[in-house]
C-alpha cells in the first residue's frame, strides 16, 4: 500500500498572520487619533471675562485678533503690562501700532519679544519675562486650537506658583489646519514622555 506524499503546511497564513496585527494596530491607532480629535475639536478653550485680572499678559503672536484682545485687556485695565512673543526682528512698536490701527501710546506699557521663532522659544521668552517683571499671574493670548500646546510648553518652563489664565480668540481654521495641531499637540506630548524634549 502506497503512502500518500506529506505536504508542508501552508505558509499563506503565516505570511497574513503579520500583516493582520499591523492591520488591527493600524485602525487602533486611527481610531485612538480620531476619538482624540473630536474631544480636541468639542472642547477648544474660549476667552476669558474682562473683569478678571492679572498681572501680566502675554500675546503668541501668529494669527489675527490675538494682538487686539491683547491692547483689549490692557485697556480694561485686566493687566498691568502686555509682552507680545515672537516679533520678527525688524518689526518695531510704530509699526505694529500702524497695523493695528491705535495711537503708538497705547503700547507704553506693552514690551516686545524678539527671542521667539516657534512655541517652544514663544513660552521660553514669556517665562522670562514673566520672572523679570516678578508677576504673579499671567493671561495666555493665543488662538483656541493652538492653546493646549502652548500651554503644555509653558507648564515645563513657567515657575510653579505662577496662576495662567486662559484667554482663547476663536479661530475659524479649516478642519485640516484643525487635525494638524492637533497632531503637533499629541506628538510635543509624546516626545514630553519619551523624555526627547
Amino acid at each position: 500500500m502506497s503512502r500518500k506524499p506529506v505536504r508542508p503546511p501552508a505558509s499563506g497564513k503565516r505570511r497574513r498572520a503579520p500583516l493582520a496585527s499591523a492591520l488591527r494596530v493600524l485602525a487602533a491607532l486611527v481610531l485612538g487619533w480620531s476619538a482624540g480629535f473630536l474631544w480636541f475639536v468639542a472642547s477648544l478653550p474660549s476667552s476669558a471675562p474682562l473683569d478678571q485680572r492679572t498681572d501680566v499678559v502675554v500675546v503668541l503672536t501668529g494669527g489675527q485678533g490675538r494682538l487686539a484682545r491683547g491692547l483689549a485687556v490692557l485697556e480694561a485695565g485686566a493687566a498691568g503690562r502686555m509682552l507680545i512673543s515672537g516679533v520678527a526682528p525688524a518689526t518695531t512698536a510704530a509699526m505694529i501700532a500702524e497695523a493695528a490701527g491705535v495711537p503708538l501710546n497705547r503700547l507704553a506699557t506693552t514690551d516686545l519679544g524678539y527671542g521667539a521663532i516657534d512655541t517652544r522659544s514663544n513660552a521660553a521668552e514669556t517665562a522670562s519675562w514673566v520672572v523679570r517683571r516678578r508677576a504673579a499671574s499671567l493671561r495666555v493670548i493665543t488662538a483656541a486650537p493652538h492653546m493646549r500646546r502652548a500651554l503644555l510648553e509653558l507648564s515645563q518652563v513657567l515657575p510653579p506658583d505662577v496662576a495662567i489664565l486662559v484667554d482663547a480668540v476663536p479661530d475659524q481654521d479649516s478642519m485640516a489646519r484643525l487635525a494638524i495641531e492637533y497632531t503637533k499637540y499629541l506628538a510635543r506630548r509624546a516626545a514630553l514622555a519619551l523624555g526627547l524634549a
